[in-house]
């Protein structure tokens, strides 16, 4: 195995992502502190390795991997000990695919982002009632998605569950999903976060993150 290097920032959901996968393979790397705030994804190496200028960016063995989804499916395709995390059962790993991608098209980016970025990098500070609503939307399907399991993707633990609870963690910030509408999302988020990795490699960013937003002292539109 050659040397791990992880480049990102503990506030980013999608590096908490991927530091959880990481801990879950109990895989050594070295991190690489990339701080958006600053910009530092648009120095010159960086964007060498990584044109598209994101993190979190994954370097093994002088390859590079953008994306949190596809560097944790690497990880746990080239790295994992069994099949757990990404199963090798196409049905099984199709779900888990189809989770990666509602995370990283609609979760992530147009539900998440579309609050955070204006809030951050924009200096607004009223977010739109609708948005809120897309928040309660999300929770409705993911508390389907949960069904009969105990987790995102079926009944073992995936890399989809690391996507998810680094998302929603933050969606929390600004619509707490109500444990008697949703039971199973409640359970689940308790669940991951008794994860004896979690803390470590998530709990600590997520909450450098809340800090942040609530420092702009942002209100919902009524």
């Amino acid at each position: 195995m050659g040397k791990l290097i992880f480049s990102g920032f503990d506030a980013s959901p999608p590096c908490r992502a991927v530091k959880l996968t990481l801990a879950a393979l109990q895989l050594p790397y070295e991190y690489v502190i990339v701080n958006p705030l600053t910009k530092d994804q648009h120095s010159p190496e960086y964007l060498k390795k990584n044109p598209q200028h994101t993190i979190p960016m994954l370097e093994d063995d002088g390859k590079y991997i953008a994306d949190s989804h596809a560097i944790s499916a690497y990880l746990a395709k080239k790295y994992g000990k069994d099949s757990s995390l990404y199963p090798s059962d196409v049905f099984q790993s199709a779900i888990v695919d189809q989770r990666l991608h509602y995370d990283s098209s609609t979760l992530f980016t147009s539900t998440l982002m579309s609050i955070t970025k204006p809030l951050i990098f924009q200096g607004k500070t009223e977010i739109e009632k609708s948005k809120i609503s897309a928040i309660a939307e999300a929770y409705d399907l993911i508390e389907t998605f949960l069904g009969d399991n105990d987790y995102v993707a079926g009944p073992e633990l995936t890399i989809a569950d690391f996507s998810f609870i680094t998302t929603i963690c933050v969606l929390m910030i600004f619509f707490e999903p109500d444990s008697s509408k949703y039971p199973k999302l409640n359970a689940w988020l308790k669940r991951i976060k008794e994860l004896p990795y979690y803390e470590e490699a998530s709990g600590v960013g997520a909450t450098q993150l809340e800090s942040l937003i609530k420092s702009k002292n942002f209100t919902i539109e009524s």
